[in-house]
């Protein structure tokens, strides 16, 4: 398979996958192996084209980025508890990452733990929809305080291929009561810094390790991620509040099952 073709598929499938609760890492894993490559020798790749998907975020939402940073000129409360909300959910991903991140680098490309991951986190889905009851939150800046690092705590979770960094924020604040459209727009805001820390941490780490013509591929990915990106948070939004989050799990525990029984067949 030519690598442009590669390159393209692997930032639709990380435009497509990195705000819907399926786990981007998990589906970029599984896509590298089923074309025949080496999920390791991609793993830096994967993670580099992550740019592409935050940038679509500030683009959608830009004015909310901006009322945050006039409000912030302007000492308005609820812009520092918007701004403060997002750095307590981030840090403890900053504490672990730097603790365990080589341990959880050998996890990047096994495809099994990414199977089963997707199969469990489809059912903790099914379970956490029907027992959650949210009340309306009224946006990022009204996620208290408890709820912002239990959200942090949470996302840990998605440092296991496979679990899902939106799927594990969205799903726990949920779980404490966030209402669906909040915990949305908080997993897609906390993503801006979270994925602009690993991308920035894994380049540090691996950069010079690269080959010289990877950066121009990662351009690539990270551009088709991003056009791929703006349209999918647009429906992403619309669908949840319509239909709720069962049609993801149900996905996430058949693309597991396919996963493993190709897993073993081959």
């Amino acid at each position: 398979m030519p690598i442009l073709l590669l390159v393209v598929i692997l930032g639709i499938v990380e435009g497509v996958t990195e705000y819907l609760p399926v786990s981007s890492t998990g589906h970029l894993i599984l896509a590298t192996e089923l074309m025949g490559f080496d999920a390791d020798k991609w793993a830096l790749f994967n993670i580099a084209i992550q740019p592409g998907a935050i940038l679509a975020i500030l683009v959608l939402y830009w004015r909310t980025f901006r009322d945050v940073l006039v409000g912030l000129w302007q000492r308005e409360p609820s812009a520092f508890a918007f701004v403060r909300n997002l750095l307590v959910a981030f840090i403890p991903a900053v504490v672990l990452g730097l603790a365990i991140g080589d341990y959880v680098e050998l996890l990047l490309g096994n495809a099994e733990v990414v199977a089963w991951m997707l199969i469990i986190g489809g059912f903790a889905i099914l379970l956490i929809e029907r027992l959650a009851r949210p009340t309306d939150s009224g946006g990022v800046a009204n996620v208290t305080l408890n709820h912002s690092v239990g959200i942090g705590l949470i996302q840990c979770l998605a440092m296991i291929p496979g679990v899902s960094r939106s799927g594990a924020t969205i799903m726990g604040a949920m779980a404490m009561g966030v209402d669906r459209k909040t915990a949305a727009e908080f997993s897609f805001f906390l993503a801006v810094p979270t994925l602009s820390g690993a991308t920035a941490l894994q380049l540090y780490k691996h950069g010079a390790t690269m080959d010289p013509g990877t950066g121009g591929w990662i351009l690539v990915g990270a551009l088709v991620s991003f056009v791929v990106a703006v349209a999918v948070v647009k429906a992403f939004v619309a669908v949840i509040q319509k239909f709720g989050f069962a049609p993801f799990a149900w996905y996430r525990i058949a693309a597991g099952t396919a996963a493993l029984l190709w897993l073993a067949a081959r």
